[in-house]
């Protein structure tokens, strides 16, 4: 016997593969939301994070400033605490200059070298003076720059020839100075003078050169 399904059974299996099609992109749609909804979710709570990091950052670089301002406040306040200090140092130092000024002028004088007037104004010391001839000026000036640490940067203003009454009927041809030099204060010539010390105490004593053998003549 011939059996004849007359159902419409393509119109039945298109409709279950039509909802079979429906509910596969229902649910991918679903959880494509889901993983759309929770990567936007990690995204705000990153952002939220972040913002939280920085507004914590901002206050602490506004303390910070301040703190910077305090002191470099601070700073200023010792550097003029120090200034003042120094101002008062190099006062009580400084009473006692015209004594080193008299003292090492003395010392440093060659002979033929007379000064005859001497100004200081703060501590530019200018010598007027008369010497036998122009080799005692540069004695001079080579002391004042290298054997007291009272005196620094000698400079000759000027030097003219000219000539000194010895006796009613003899002159003698002399050399005119004017020469200015520093006058350094105490806590600077006591610098100077540790420093050559020190060199001094540093440089090595070179060897006496050993004598050469004599041969005996037979």
């Amino acid at each position: 016997m011939i059996l004849i399904n007359l159902l419409p059974h393509r119109e039945a299996a298109r409709k279950r593969r039509r909802d079979l099609f429906n509910v596969s992109v229902g649910a991918s749609a679903l959880l494509g939301g889901l993983i759309a909804g929770s990567i936007f979710i990690w995204y705000q709570a990153a952002i939220t994070s972040q913002q939280s990091n920085n507004t914590l950052l901002e206050t602490e670089i506004k303390k910070l400033e301040a703190q910077i301002k305090d002191i470099a406040t601070l700073e200023s306040e010792i550097a003029a605490l120090r200034a003042r200090q120094q101002a008062v140092e190099d006062l009580q130092s400084d009473r006692n200059l015209p004594v080193h000024l008299l003292t090492e002028l003395v010392n440093q004088l060659p002979d033929g070298v007379y000064v005859n007037k001497m100004t200081q104004v703060d501590q530019m010391v200018t010598l007027n003076g008369v010497a036998q001839s122009n080799e005692r000026v540069s004695e001079l000036l080579r002391n004042l720059a290298n054997n007291t640490p009272w005196f620094s940067k000698p400079e000759l203003i000027e030097i003219v020839s000219g000539s000194a009454s010895i006796s009613a009927k003899e002159q003698k041809r002399v050399a005119n100075f004017v020469i200015k030099v520093r006058l350094v204060r105490a806590s600077e010539a006591e610098k100077n003078a540790a420093q050559a010390a020190a060199m001094a105490a540093s440089s090595p004593i070179q060897p006496a050169s050993a004598a050469a053998p004599v041969s005996a003549k037979q």
